[in-house]
């Protein structure tokens, strides 16, 4: 509304027009006050006399004009069917019909609880995501945003940039979130720098291999080049109703991120690392600097009945430059159309030639989407790793199965939640396992081409008989028929280790971190490999910054109390088996109250533990060495294999079984497990 501009600020070239409905005029005045504070010219209309020729090719003239169209939606414009706003809409967005998609110039502000899928709203601007300022009140991280959009050439502060995905796309920040956001990204760094360089399994530790020096410091890795074929696909915002379909939104992401990493040529973001920043308030660019990626693609998904909404965009995130956005109106059957028709978009626009000429699928295709959708929401709940949500994954994989019993990655995800139970210690090991092991054996039977299928077969194999070529065999094929395949080249990365070859595992794990650096479970396992080394004070380092992002991050404490008592710090250690939230807690605490003196105290913690040992059998094992009771330490070694103990693969190296490498039953255990010695 243009009677109310500032003076000298901006050129009227890098103007915004707000427009709002008159009852929303208090709001409207907060947003216009708070960007003029930040230098930024607003076209603002204050009068109440509208209308006339005059006001209305000022009005034209200014929209034409304008660098950026900011409409202020709310229950006051959902209510009007007629008013001069909405002249001011349909200028605007005729406007924009003339622009590449690529340019920025809508930006809604939502100033209520008004839905995203209000039908009073134009469809123009419900295609792009909103940003949503209660009552007006607008942050300064909203006001940066706008100037940036505004001066794209202007460069950025590492720590307060956004593109013009994330003007559009969030809402204002919390300045606490803002204070502290710098402060987790630069940690997020520095535990990279020492992932990258650092990870390794603990069988490398018994053969004395070198293990990597440190990669280089922050600053070089900031300053490296990044590849212009490198991306990462954020989750997909749900911006259903009743937002109950984020399972979806995020497992349309997920087998997205699936097909482009197949794409020969294009650095791809592993899942762990793209969805970190979830619900987290970071920029396109901070996300970008932070994986060392060039191309952020982003999408919200929005689902009525059987009908969807995919709203997607590809950025390139050094300049904020909108490469691509397409927005698909669907039926659920068309998910998998959906999906190829996005990979296609995006690996066109990187400009990336495809072997034979076309895109590889992902998994099994699905014809009754409601299969889909079940094995979606299995899928979903399995990430959090809990006891009750395994439960609910299994009856997921169980119902989608029910309608259609060769549908092959429901098989796989059952015996993935069978290992992830075993793992765990939720359930029995002997049945569980052997639940796995058919499971995973229907899975390649039913699909001998899918290979997540072959990962959930070798892992079974390693579970039910400690079979390590067995296993090795079945994750190699999982990688000759999907290269791309993470769960698949950790799996060969640790095994590789476990039977004995250092050099090859760690350049497999160098690979890994590559695509995933923010996998809070890899970079557990690199301090354990450095605790295994000896290498305490990296080690320690590698422990505190995964609690840094995570403090109930499972074992974290109680790696770290194990580090802190090799290094003699006692009290420090005690303190941090007490503050381990999960199981893993009972297998700290004998260790620390002995190391304390506190006989009593230790041998009623270790009672404990082993009335409490299924599925930890191998630590049972761990505390009478550290005890010294190496009789009984050999006789839970031996029950750990007995009752197929997972930890078992952790013998080699293990600094709290120091004490019997030199006895000839350790010897004996190793070359009976097919270990080299």
């Amino acid at each position: 509304m243009g009677a109310d501009s500032s003076k000298g600020a901006a050129s009227p070239a890098a103007a915004v027009f707000l427009s709002y409905a008159s009852q929303d005029q208090e709001a409207a005045e907060r947003i216009c006050d708070a960007l003029r504070a930040a230098g930024v010219e607003v076209w603002l209309d204050k009068s109440e006399l509208r209308g006339g020729d005059a006001w209305d090719s000022a009005i034209r003239r200014q929209i034409k004009t304008c660098a950026l169209f900011i409409p202020v939606i709310s229950r006051n414009t959902h209510a009007r069917s007629e008013g001069y706003f909405r002249l001011e809409w349909k200028l605007a967005i005729d406007r924009s019909h003339l622009m590449a998609t690529t340019k920025a110039f809508l930006l809604p502000v939502v100033i209520d609880d008004t839905r995203d899928d209000d039908e009073g709203v134009p469809e123009r601007f419900r295609d792009v995501q909103w940003t949503r300022l209660p009552g007006g009140h607008t942050s300064a991280d909203f006001a940066a945003r706008v100037l940036r959009l505004l001066t794209p050439d202007t460069p950025r502060a590492p720590s307060a940039g956004a593109s013009a995905a994330g003007a559009v796309a969030s809402a204002a920040s919390p300045a606490a979130a803002r204070a502290a956001q710098p402060r987790l990204l630069w940690a997020i760094l520095a535990l990279v720098i020492l992932a990258i360089g650092c990870l390794v399994v603990d069988r490398v530790v018994s053969r004395r291999a070198p293990v990597p020096a440190p990669a280089a410091p922050v600053a070089e890795r900031a300053g490296a080049a990044v590849s212009d074929h490198s991306i990462a696909v954020l989750p997909f915002v749900d911006m259903s109703e009743k937002h109950d379909q984020e399972y979806f939104s995020d497992g349309l992401a997920e087998e997205l991120l699936d097909l482009l990493a197949k794409t020969p040529g294009l650095h791809v973001i592993a899942r762990t690392s793209s969805f970190y920043f979830k619900g987290k308030q970071a920029t396109v660019p901070e996300i970008a600097r932070t994986l060392s990626v060039a191309n952020i693609l982003e999408g919200s998904v929005r689902k009525s009945g059987s009908r969807l909404r995919v709203t997607t965009q590809l950025i390139r995130a050094d300049n904020g430059e909108h490469l691509w956005s397409e927005t698909y109106d669907r039926d659920q059957e068309d998910v998998f159309k959906i999906q190829d028709d996005i990979a296609r978009a995006v690996v066109d626009k990187l400009r990336l030639t495809l072997l034979g000429g076309g895109l590889p699928r992902s998994g099994t295709e699905v014809v009754n989407p409601q299969v889909y959708n079940l094995y979606l929401q299995g899928r979903y709940v399995i990430t959090s790793d809990t006891a009750e949500d395994l439960v609910k994954a299994d009856e997921y994989f169980q119902q989608a199965l029910q309608l259609d019993p060769g549908y092959a990655p429901a098989w796989a995800g059952l015996a993935q939640v069978a290992l992830r139970q075993v793992a765990n210690g939720y359930t029995p090991v002997a049945d569980t396992i052997a639940r796995a092991d058919r499971a995973a054996h229907k899975a390649v039977e039913l699909d001998p081409n899918y290979a997540e299928g072959f990962v959930t077969l070798g892992n079974a194999r390693l579970m039910t008989s400690f079979d390590w070529s067995g296993a090795r065999e079945a994750f190699e094929h999982a990688l000759r028929l999907d290269p791309s395949n993470a769960d698949a080249q950790f799996s060969v990365a640790h095994l590789t280790l476990a039977t004995g070859s250092s050099d090859d595992s760690l350049q497999r794990f160098q690979q890994l971190l590559q695509r995933d650096p923010l996998n809070l479970l890899q970079r557990r396992y690199t301090g354990r490999v450095l605790y295994y080394a000896g290498r305490l004070d990296e080690a320690e380092l590698t422990i505190r910054a995964v609690l840094q992002d995570n403090p109930n991050f499972p074992a974290a404490h109680y790696e770290l109390g194990r580090i802190l008592l090799a290094r003699g710090q006692v009290p420090q250690a005690v303190r941090e088996f007490e503050s381990e939230k999960s199981s893993w807690t009972l297998l700290g605490l004998p260790l620390g109250y002995r190391a304390q003196g506190r006989s009593a105290d230790a041998n009623a913690a270790l009672q404990k533990m082993v009335d409490n040992s299924a599925g930890s059998e191998f630590q049972v094992a761990e505390a009478y060495a550290y005890f010294g009771n190496s009789d009984q330490a050999f006789a839970w070694l031996e029950r750990a294999v007995t009752q197929r103990d997972p930890g078992i693969q952790w013998l080699r190296g293990d600094p709290l079984l120091r004490s019997l490498t030199h006895d000839p039953r350790y010897a004996a255990l190793l070359r009976r497990l097919n270990l080299s010695t």
